[in-house]
């Protein structure tokens, strides 16, 4: 018979997984001006004024530039949110999502 006190123990761990994250990206047009883009990215992902200017001048050099990493959800509310802003003022921004490889 074997010992009890010998056995070893066999512990399930359960892990939650960590949610997928979502890349906000920063499209590019010829139309909006540089001004309401740096509004814009310091309204909705509270950026400084020297940090949003890189993102709106990388973005104007490159075509697109990402602007921040969320969880799809709130990766999805604030691409909306800042198209929209965009969208009320006339203009043809826009910010779209995709996921994190």
């Amino acid at each position: 018979m074997a010992d009890i006190a010998s056995t070893p123990r066999v512990e399930d761990t359960v892990r939650t997984a960590r949610p997928k994250l979502h890349k906000v990206i920063l499209v590019n047009d010829h139309y909006t001006p540089r001004e309401f883009v740096v509004r814009v990215l310091r309204a909705e992902f509270r950026m400084d004024e020297g940090q949003s200017f890189r993102v709106m001048l990388t973005a104007h050099q490159r075509g697109s530039c990402v602007v921040a990493v969320f969880t799809r959800e709130i990766a999805e509310e604030k691409a909306t949110r800042a198209t929209d802003m965009a969208r009320e003022a006339g203009y043809p921004l826009l910010f779209t999502t995709e996921p994190e490889e």
